[in-house]
């Protein structure tokens, strides 16, 4: 039978491979480059600790998946296993024979061991040492089948082997030093020479002073080792909302705890220490995952740049929309709906918006979702303000975003105090809806304008500094009661109506096969291009592989995981579009070509399994056709990429739309910025 879907997880570190080759991208400022490898080991890291550990759960039977035997989740670590070690190379080629010479180009030194150029740093070093680290470090002994010391999550430990000096044949003595992170940068800036610049591991230093540490030894060798632990939190989907806030609390605090997913070292250590490691700490040799010398590289985002000269990326700066200025954001919206962009549109925007609702009269009642809160949020500011001013504000505060679980529950509970009606996450459910709802009215119960927010992506104004995203406002009578009619499936309510709202659960999947179905009536007039993060889900894949053996063109523009494979007979006019840029890119956009009249949807959702039967997400039309435009444009745009785009093949690798790109070629990001800019 012929394989019809990649396996998600190898797409998924065909997507991560696709960010490390931004940093080899010569073009770029090299801090920018530096930063990718950060985001890159970031990235890894949360896989392990989420999807390895499921996989790893399931194979060691602690586990039961009605979709994943012992021998798959086997097979499947083992596969995600080579495949790191394979693109390690990658990464250890581009940061060593491109990014450490570009530092040096730029007179920054960024020494990787203790083999000084300026003979004086040595001084430097050892003095540093005594006074600033070896105060916090607590050497801890190893002996073999006895375990002494818990490795923390992802926390960077030093292994070292020591021998009695004169005794260079005796038996080997085994420490491990947890690096005092909390106590000292992991960067070091040492003392400049003319016109260059020094910088220096605090690993490297510490490996330079082990005889400080270790006296009356000879130190035969030291290497970095890490563990990743289960992270990922299980509630229990029969629990009402209390007892989920009670689970959130207890499991929260256990998920530095949770079960060993993988023990990175450095691979150039010798077999007999790595097995007498694994013997001491009981380490399952399916968990090695070798790596370099330097673990934890996701901290490159914090290297310091001690040189002026060197600049940082020019990135496009959040705009206002000329036409908002100085007016309502009530009344412009009462007369035609409003499109933003973020970041190339300022987040201010949204603020204005429920700023001007606190202040309004009319404003009975403000509703908004949040998935993922910003700490010091001025969305939440704003929110406080509107129920301090009188209006009711109902917020529903998913518990179950990982890793902002704790974040989210002490932000509702502050809500909570401020008197803000707080809804919490529902069972069996996420809600990963990215909306908002303004209703109006007077005194006597006569209904004013009211206003709906659909939008891709969070209320988080620092993630709307980072990701691509964009929302909808708009005075839709339709919109606006289909809107309250999901705050009120998040209430509790049955049996909802929605005219034009497209909700998962309710009525987005017979939608959008109905569209599906609409371009496969028109065979090669049809078309379909669809923009998200992710595509898994095998049903729709088929259906799209139905329209492209109608004669359907389609191209999708995926930036993460996407399971449907091109270039074979039955998907031989699909094309899948990745684009890796300056910003992350979040939006979800689709365009059906409906014959020339397009039908275009925004909304939160990608087209995974998860997202389309176990959570509520919402989807907008976009109605205004000046709109429907403006997106068809920047779709277009992203598909003419020529700098940033690759097309994924048949076998998972990220090809550049031009053989050789150049700096001229077509950069979609910063031209949908230019052509904002423009529309403005």
């Amino acid at each position: 039978m012929e394989n019809r879907y990649f396996e998600r997880d190898i797409s998924w570190l065909s997507f991560n491979h696709r960010v490390l080759m931004e940093a080899a991208d010569d073009s770029l400022p090299v801090y920018e480059r530096l930063n990718f490898i950060s985001i890159y080991s970031s990235n890894l890291e949360e896989f392990y600790k989420i999807r390895v550990a499921d996989h790893k759960a399931i194979a060691s039977g602690v586990t039961r998946s009605d979709e994943e035997t012992v021998q798959a989740a086997v097979e499947l670590t083992d596969r995600i296993n080579r495949e790191v070690a394979h693109q390690l190379d990658d990464r250890i080629r581009i940061y060593e024979q491109q990014l450490l010479p570009a530092l040096r180009r730029a007179h920054i030194v960024f020494y990787q061991d203790a083999r000084f150029e300026a003979l004086f740093h040595y001084d430097y070093v050892r003095q540093f040492f005594r006074e600033e680290v070896f105060p916090f470090l607590q050497p801890v002994p190893v002996t073999s089948g006895k375990v002494v010391s818990f490795l923390r999550d992802n926390r960077l430990y030093l292994a070292v082997r020591l021998r009695p000096k004169g005794d260079p044949g005796g038996t080997p003595t085994y420490f491990v030093m947890k690096q005092p992170y909390s106590k000292v940068p992991r960067f070091i800036e040492l003392p400049r020479v003319c016109d260059d610049y020094y910088l220096m591991f605090i690993d490297d230093i510490i490996k330079a002073n082990l005889d400080v540490i270790f006296p009356g030894y000879e130190v035969e060798s030291s290497y970095c080792i890490k563990i990743s632990r289960d992270a990922d939190i299980l509630i229990d989907d029969a629990a009402n909302s209390h007892e989920i806030i009670e689970q959130v609390k207890r499991k929260v605090k256990k998920r530095k705890i949770g079960a060993v997913c993988r023990f990175v070292y450095d691979r150039s250590m010798p077999q007999d220490f790595l097995d007498f490691l694994i013997e001491a700490f009981h380490i399952n040799r399916h968990e090695l995952v070798p790596g370099d010398k330097h673990l934890n590289l996701e901290d490159l985002r914090l290297l310091p740049n001690p040189n002026p000269n060197v600049h940082p990326l020019r990135k496009p700066q959040p705009m206002k929309v000329a036409a908002l200025e100085g007016t309502s954001m009530f009344d412009y919206i009462a007369r035609r709906d409003l499109l933003l962009h973020y970041p190339y549109h300022s987040f201010d925007h949204f603020l204005h918006f429920l700023y001007e609702a606190v202040q309004d009269a009319h404003t009975r009642e403000i509703m908004v979702t949040q998935y993922r809160v910003a700490e010091n949020s001025a969305v939440i500011n704003a929110l406080i303000a509107a129920a301090q001013n009188g209006k009711r504000v109902t917020v529903f505060v998913e518990l179950k975003a990982r890793f902002d679980e704790e974040n989210n529950l002490a932000t509702a509970e502050m809500m909570e105090r401020a008197g803000i009606h707080i809804i919490y996450s529902i069972p069996k459910l996420k809600v990963h809806a990215k909306v908002a709802l303004v209703l109006r009215g007077t005194d006597d119960g006569h209904k004013l304008t009211s206003y709906a927010y659909i939008s891709t992506g969070n209320f988080n104004e620092t993630t709307a500094t980072l990701y691509s995203d964009c929302g909808l406002f708009t005075a839709s009578r339709i919109i606006v009661n289909d809107l309250h009619n999901l705050f009120g499936v998040l209430q509790g309510k049955k049996n909802p109506v929605f005219h034009r709202l497209l909700v998962a659960g309710f009525n987005l999947i017979p939608k959008l096969n109905e569209l599906i179905d609409r371009e496969m009536a028109l065979g090669p007039r049809g078309r379909i291009i669809l923009k998200m993060n992710a595509l898994q889900d095998h049903t729709l894949i088929d259906r799209l592989y139905e329209a492209s053996q109608k004669g359907v063109q389609i191209d999708l523009i995926v930036r993460g995981i996407c399971c449907l494979i091109p270039n074979q007979p039955f998907s031989r006019n699909i094309r899948v579009t990745r684009l890796v840029d300056t910003f992350l890119e979040h939006t979800r956009i689709w365009y059906f070509g409906n014959d020339g009249h397009p039908r275009i949807y925004l909304g939160s959702p990608d087209w995974m399994r998860r997202n389309l039967y176990r959570r509520i997400e919402a989807v907008t039309p976009v109605l205004d056709r000046r709109l429907r435009r403006e997106l068809t444009d920047m779709l277009h745009i992203q598909l003419a990429d020529r700098r940033k785009a690759v097309f994924v093949d048949e076998q998972l690798h990220n090809v550049w739309k031009s053989e050789h790109p150049q700096q001229e070629a077509a950069r979609a990001q910063y031209a949908f910025y230019d052509y904002l800019k423009g529309r403005d």
